[in-house]
Protein backbone atom coordinates (compact mmCIF):
# COMPACT_ATOMS: atom_id res chain seq x y z
CA UNK A 1 0.00 0.00 0.00
CA UNK A 2 1.44 3.37 -0.95
CA UNK A 3 1.42 6.29 1.51
CA UNK A 4 -1.22 8.99 1.21
CA UNK A 5 -0.26 12.41 -0.09
CA UNK A 6 0.11 15.21 2.45
CA UNK A 7 -2.83 17.57 2.81
CA UNK A 8 -2.22 21.26 2.25
CA UNK A 9 -3.69 23.11 5.22
CA UNK A 10 -5.17 26.48 4.22
CA UNK A 11 -7.59 27.32 7.05
CA UNK A 12 -6.91 27.64 10.77
CA UNK A 13 -9.96 27.67 13.07
CA UNK A 14 -9.40 29.47 16.37
CA UNK A 15 -10.25 27.91 19.73
CA UNK A 16 -13.46 29.92 19.94
CA UNK A 17 -14.91 27.96 16.99
CA UNK A 18 -13.57 24.56 18.01
CA UNK A 19 -16.90 22.78 17.55
CA UNK A 20 -17.13 24.09 13.99
CA UNK A 21 -13.53 23.05 13.28
CA UNK A 22 -14.13 19.51 14.51
CA UNK A 23 -17.09 19.21 12.12
CA UNK A 24 -15.14 20.59 9.17
CA UNK A 25 -12.07 18.33 9.54
CA UNK A 26 -14.43 15.44 8.85
CA UNK A 27 -15.18 16.78 5.35
CA UNK A 28 -12.16 18.96 4.43
CA UNK A 29 -8.48 18.01 4.51
CA UNK A 30 -7.32 21.66 4.41
CA UNK A 31 -8.62 22.67 7.87
CA UNK A 32 -6.87 22.56 11.24
CA UNK A 33 -7.42 23.87 14.77
CA UNK A 34 -5.49 24.14 18.06
CA UNK A 35 -4.82 20.66 19.40
CA UNK A 36 -5.69 18.96 16.09
CA UNK A 37 -3.91 15.58 16.15
CA UNK A 38 -4.00 15.45 12.34
CA UNK A 39 -5.75 12.82 10.28
CA UNK A 40 -6.39 11.33 6.88
CA UNK A 41 -9.29 12.30 4.66
CA UNK A 42 -9.78 11.66 0.94
CA UNK A 43 -6.32 10.07 0.69
CA UNK A 44 -4.70 13.20 2.11
CA UNK A 45 -2.93 13.20 5.46
CA UNK A 46 -3.19 16.37 7.53
CA UNK A 47 -0.34 16.86 10.01
CA UNK A 48 -0.92 17.65 13.66
CA UNK A 49 -1.45 21.36 14.26
CA UNK A 50 1.64 23.17 15.58
CA UNK A 51 -0.65 25.08 17.97
CA UNK A 52 -1.04 22.23 20.44
CA UNK A 53 -3.47 23.73 22.93
CA UNK A 54 -6.33 26.20 23.08
CA UNK A 55 -4.52 28.05 25.90
CA UNK A 56 -1.99 29.74 23.57
CA UNK A 57 -2.36 33.53 23.69
CA UNK A 58 -3.41 35.53 20.61
CA UNK A 59 -0.09 37.37 20.40
CA UNK A 60 1.67 33.99 20.10
CA UNK A 61 -0.57 31.93 17.81
CA UNK A 62 -1.61 34.71 15.38
CA UNK A 63 1.98 35.37 14.16
CA UNK A 64 2.70 31.64 14.04
CA UNK A 65 -0.39 30.91 11.94
CA UNK A 66 0.32 33.96 9.74
CA UNK A 67 3.84 32.67 9.06
CA UNK A 68 2.31 29.44 7.74
CA UNK A 69 0.09 31.38 5.34
CA UNK A 70 -3.16 30.04 6.77
CA UNK A 71 -6.42 32.00 6.70
CA UNK A 72 -7.69 32.36 10.27
CA UNK A 73 -11.36 31.79 11.05
CA UNK A 74 -12.48 33.03 14.45
CA UNK A 75 -15.58 34.23 16.26
CA UNK A 76 -15.61 37.79 17.47
CA UNK A 77 -18.78 39.83 17.22
CA UNK A 78 -16.85 42.93 18.35
CA UNK A 79 -13.70 42.47 16.27
CA UNK A 80 -13.64 46.16 15.26
CA UNK A 81 -13.16 47.08 18.95
CA UNK A 82 -10.58 44.42 19.84
CA UNK A 83 -7.47 46.59 19.49
CA UNK A 84 -4.98 43.98 20.72
CA UNK A 85 -6.18 41.36 18.22
CA UNK A 86 -6.22 43.92 15.39
CA UNK A 87 -2.64 44.91 16.27
CA UNK A 88 -1.52 41.25 16.28
CA UNK A 89 -3.06 40.74 12.84
CA UNK A 90 -1.58 43.95 11.45
CA UNK A 91 1.90 43.38 12.90
CA UNK A 92 2.15 39.77 11.70
CA UNK A 93 0.54 40.23 8.27
CA UNK A 94 -2.17 37.73 9.22
CA UNK A 95 -5.35 37.11 7.26
CA UNK A 96 -8.45 36.73 9.43
CA UNK A 97 -12.19 36.28 9.05
CA UNK A 98 -14.31 36.80 12.15
CA UNK A 99 -17.79 35.30 12.30
CA UNK A 100 -20.01 38.02 13.74
CA UNK A 101 -23.57 38.75 14.81
CA UNK A 102 -26.15 36.07 15.59
CA UNK A 103 -24.29 33.79 13.13
CA UNK A 104 -21.39 33.64 15.57
CA UNK A 105 -23.36 31.80 18.25
CA UNK A 106 -23.50 28.01 18.12
CA UNK A 107 -21.92 25.52 15.78
CA UNK A 108 -24.95 25.23 13.47
CA UNK A 109 -25.26 29.00 12.92
CA UNK A 110 -21.49 29.25 12.42
CA UNK A 111 -21.61 26.46 9.84
CA UNK A 112 -24.46 28.16 7.99
CA UNK A 113 -22.63 31.50 7.85
CA UNK A 114 -19.42 29.83 6.78
CA UNK A 115 -21.09 27.86 4.00
CA UNK A 116 -22.85 30.99 2.73
CA UNK A 117 -19.51 32.82 2.53
CA UNK A 118 -17.25 29.89 1.57
CA UNK A 119 -16.52 30.94 -2.01
CA UNK A 120 -15.73 34.48 -0.87
CA UNK A 121 -13.40 33.04 1.80
CA UNK A 122 -11.58 30.94 -0.76
CA UNK A 123 -11.00 34.07 -2.85
CA UNK A 124 -9.34 35.64 0.21
CA UNK A 125 -6.69 32.90 0.12
CA UNK A 126 -5.03 34.78 -2.76
CA UNK A 127 -5.27 38.16 -1.02
CA UNK A 128 -2.13 39.29 0.82
CA UNK A 129 -2.43 40.20 4.49
CA UNK A 130 -2.85 41.80 6.77
CA UNK A 131 -6.62 41.94 6.74
CA UNK A 132 -9.67 41.18 8.82
CA UNK A 133 -13.14 40.59 7.44
CA UNK A 134 -16.30 40.35 9.47
CA UNK A 135 -18.55 37.58 8.16
CA UNK A 136 -22.25 36.98 8.58
CA UNK A 137 -24.54 34.74 6.59
CA UNK A 138 -25.31 37.60 4.19
CA UNK A 139 -22.14 39.73 4.09
CA UNK A 140 -18.36 39.77 4.21
CA UNK A 141 -17.12 43.22 5.24
CA UNK A 142 -13.58 44.52 5.76
CA UNK A 143 -12.61 45.68 9.25
CA UNK A 144 -10.31 48.68 9.58
CA UNK A 145 -6.86 47.80 10.90
CA UNK A 146 -6.27 51.38 12.12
Amino acid sequence: MRPWKPAVVRFYFDADVLGLAKVLVQVRADVTYPGDPGGTLHRRTRPACPITTTAVKDDVWIPQVASLGWLIITRDSRIARNRAEIAAVRDSGARMVALAGPEAVGTWAQLEALCCQWRALERRLDEPGPFIYSATRTALRPVSLN
